[in-house]
């Protein structure tokens, strides 16, 4: 599918316009290392909130332009979150971004004959490990949950001894042992607080103490083992109400709670319910990193605060943002990582159901295989 009027692919980037979002998708220091296959077209302003102007993007080899002018020149287009309705690409283009898990955004992109590679469908196998925006983001959402939940305790997460008393070191644990959780562990731990972490894959234990945590181990039939991509496998309603009445004793010890479990394509397991919040002392925190898909907590409200007995539940839903320097360079990263692995060998991007990373990405869209470029 020949497009184009070059022999080098047309790449935007836009403005991340979603609320509060503030990353970009790809950086100037990942544009100038593929400047020599691609082309790169910037809407004015789209990494100004990530700490990148316009003039380090032009210094990098690419172009600043208005969205029309992106929408109608560019073969591909590149975004963090899922496009509006206005910044959509044209039939026959290209879309890379978010939004993989959403079927209104599929149903609609079908219909505008728009080919939607899916950021969170890369497959997570070595070869795919250096484009995997969903290990990366968590990383930084691990990191930041510490920081969030630091901010609304009490207390101080590190023991401190002074002339007027010793306070006592908090005492913190994730639930779950995935990226986002060793990340929330380690954290806590450099910051002071007697740390723990739990999952239900038996593998996670080398992992929780390889970063100096204890692992919570838990008497109950919960199902452990590991599913696809490295997540755990779907417990039976039975089994999470196991799983939360062996945890209660544990969280009930606990200061600050980040809770990370995911299962892709269902709901976030229920691990803390109003019974385990009712034994929690007043003053504590949970952070819940499953928000989005549910949440790990009976009344977590996305992107709100809610307290019960005294517990803040917080349910934050994008928490790379607070960090979005930073969050920005390790998206790029993966895009910059996905584009070169597409034009690998070529000037011309190529894809196609049976490849082992692009194939998920396409997730059964009617495409044959497609090289774009220009004619």
């Amino acid at each position: 599918m020949p497009i184009g009027s070059s022999d080098r692919i047309n790449v935007g980037v836009l403005v991340e316009r979603a609320s509060g979002e503030r990353r970009v998708a790809l950086i100037p220091a990942d544009i100038k290392k593929l400047t020599s296959k691609v082309t790169f077209v910037i809407e004015s302003g789209a990494g100004r909130e990530a700490g990148f102007d316009d003039n380090t993007y032009v210094d990098a080899g690419a172009r600043i332009a208005n969205l029309r002018e992106i929408l109608g020149s560019c073969d591909v287009v590149v975004k963090v979150r899922p496009p509006g309705v206005d910044e959509m690409p044209p039939a026959g283009r290209i879309l890379v971004s978010l939004g993989g898990h959403d079927p209104n955004l599929g149903e609609f992109l079908r219909k505008r004959s728009v080919i939607h590679l899916a950021l969170e469908r890369i497959p997570r196998t070595t070869r795919a490990q250096a484009m995997d925006v969903l290990s990366s983001q968590a990383s930084i959402a691990g990191y930041a949950s510490v920081l969030e939940g630091a901010r609304a305790l009490g207390i101080l997460l590190p023991m401190l001894i002074a002339a007027a008393g010793t306070i006592k070191p908090a005492k913190m644990i994730a639930l779950g042992a995935g990226v986002a959780g060793l990340q929330a562990i380690a954290t806590a731990r450099r910051l002071g607080a007697v740390v723990h972490g739990f999952d239900v894959r038996a593998a996670a234990r080398e992992q929780v103490e390889s970063l100096g945590a204890k692992f919570v181990s838990v008497d109950a039939n919960i199902g452990a083992g590991e599913g696809a991509g490295g997540y755990a496998r779907e417990q039976s309603s039975d089994q999470q109400a196991q799983l939360r009445r062996a945890l209660s004793p544990h969280l009930a010890t606990m200061q600050l709670v980040i809770t990370t479990a995911l299962i892709p394509g269902h709901a976030a397991p229920l691990l803390i319910d109003r019974e385990t919040l009712g034994l929690m002392k007043p003053g504590s925190v949970i952070v819940d990193l499953a928000a989005e898909t549910g949440g790990n907590c009976e009344v977590t409200r996305p992107d709100e605060t809610v307290t019960v007995n005294g517990v803040r539940i917080m349910g934050p839903t994008n928490l790379p943002s607070i960090v979005a320097s930073d969050a920005s360079r390790l998206f790029s990263g993966n895009i910059r990582s996905l584009l070169a692995y597409l034009l690998e060998g070529s000037s011309r991007l190529q894809f196609d159901a049976s490849d082992p990373i692009s194939g998920p990405m396409l997730a059964g869209q009617s495409t044959a295989r497609t090289s774009l470029a220009a004619a």
